[in-house]
């Protein structure tokens, strides 16, 4: 009997093959190939963590440069291609992705190496540089999948929160969300495709919202409706990262990394909020508002400081930061989320205005702990703006367009447009403050 075998549609690459007789020569001593060859197996890893095409480029710049090469780079998604120059021979490779995700400790790493590449790089061999990296891509997941649950399970728990759910909604979407991102990280690990991980996990927190819900009501005899917090249950799966660095990318005119990320992202949101409406119709439920809680102003300021800080710290565990990374961009999260939400109550300021600000200040604080603690500034940033991502929004926007109701769907649709638009944009005005690179053109 045949086994029947999946053989991989990307086929692996061998980097220390492609090292051939040089390998134990000095880097500055190689060849053009396999100095390109290092060049864009860098490049590709730093692709591999989520991160925008203006960084993946900087870092592929900054070592070519250190091998006496000039390169030309183009970045997407993906893959990247990109032309190495000696002053003598070009050398043209194209390189791509089996898959794509976020992993700030890998990025952690890579840039570190970067950094440190002219003073340690240069005098390592070949082999010794590809070792150096193979270690670093061995980084896949510091947590398993039971702790991505229960990350996910506190981060959607605290959303809920600074949505306007009460206690009960948050202990039903803590078990939803928990549930739902095990199940989504099992599916991973086991190489399932994109869209039956977003839909079967999606699908199970909506289910796990519920029953948590029906279990409660039979206990305790609820008088008032608390089905409204199905949708935040369902929220770890809102592509936050590609969302705001596709903004990024655009904003320095990289087109193909820009459009392809946010296709990306609204691929996810698109299938992810399908899902949702899908399950709402089978159970009977529909978006309405939370029940308004009585809580004196100034315990809600402390109360969404708290709610802030563990919501960018569950998502920080989520794209496998090491926790004294998740707990920075958890306090940065804190300060800017609180903010926003403090405009919008206070000042009557547009919702959209009140992301900008939030998303400036979250840049802003991130350039003094980057200059302090040197995590790579993206590491923390979008994670400390990744719950200011109006999740809820858009899924009230295709659960309108589903029912047919027109004016009420794009009415949501603009105010998330607006609020993710904003963004992005905030982060970038914080870095053309802080970052003299980062503002000039070239």
């Amino acid at each position: 009997m045949v086994k029947n075998t999946i053989h991989p549609n990307h086929m692996k690459v061998y980097w220390h093959d492609y090292t051939g007789g040089s390998k134990d020569l000095l880097l500055v001593e190689a060849g053009l190939t396999e100095k390109s060859i290092l060049v864009g197996r860098i490049g590709l890893m730093l692709l591999s963590c989520g991160t925008g095409a203006w960084r993946v480029r900087s870092a592929m710049n900054s070592v070519a440069g250190q091998l006496g090469l000039t390169c030309t780079i183009t970045v997407g998604l993906m893959s990247l291609d990109y032309t190495s120059y000696d002053g003598k021979k070009s050398n043209s490779q194209s390189l791509s992705l089996g898959n794509t995700g976020v992993n700030t400790s890998k990025l952690n790493r890579l840039e570190r190496f970067v950094k440190n590449f002219p003073n340690e790089g240069v005098h390592m061999t070949l082999e010794e540089v590809h070792s150096r990296l193979d270690e670093i891509d061995k980084i896949q997941g510091l947590y398993t999948p039971a702790m991505l649950g229960l990350a996910s399970a506190l981060a959607c728990g605290a959303f809920t929160f600074l949505l306007g759910g009460g206690l009960v909604e948050m202990i039903c979407a803590f078990i939803g969300a928990g549930v739902g991102n095990y199940l989504r990280c099992k599916l991973i690990q086991k190489r399932f495709t994109l869209f039956l991980c977003i839909s079967s996990s999606v699908a199970l927190a909506c289910l796990a919202y519920v029953a948590s819900l029906r279990v409660a009501e039979m206990l305790f005899s609820f008088t008032v409706s608390h089905e409204a917090g199905y949708i935040c249950a369902m929220l770890f799966i809102i592509p936050g990262f590609p969302f705001i660095t596709s903004g990024i990318d655009l904003a320095k005119l990289d087109m193909r990394s820009g459009l392809e990320r946010l296709a990306y992202a609204v691929m996810i949101v698109a299938v992810a909020t399908a899902t949702a409406w899908v399950m709402s119709l089978i159970l009977n439920l529909e978006p309405a508002d939370f029940p308004t809680l009585a809580i004196p102003p100034v315990l809600l300021f402390v109360l969404r400081l708290i709610a802030s800080f563990c919501g960018v710290f569950g998502f920080s565990i989520m794209f496998n930061s090491p926790v004294p990374l998740a707990a920075t961009a958890a306090v940065i999260g804190a300060a800017a989320n609180t903010l926003r939400l403090e405009l919008v109550d206070l000042t009557s300021c547009p919702a959209a205005g009140a992301a900008f600000i939030g998303a400036l200040t979250a840049g802003l604080l991130a350039s003094l702990f980057y200059r302090r603690l040197g995590y790579p500034r993206i590491s923390v940033t979008v994670p400390s703006i990744v719950i200011m991502v109006p999740g809820m929004y858009l899924y009230r926007a295709v659960y309108n367009l589903g029912e047919l109701s027109l004016s009420p769907s794009a009415s949501w649709l603009a105010s998330a447009l607006l609020i993710i638009m904003a963004l992005p944009l905030g982060l970038i005005f914080a870095r053309i403050i802080t970052d003299k690179s980062f503002r000039h053109c070239n």
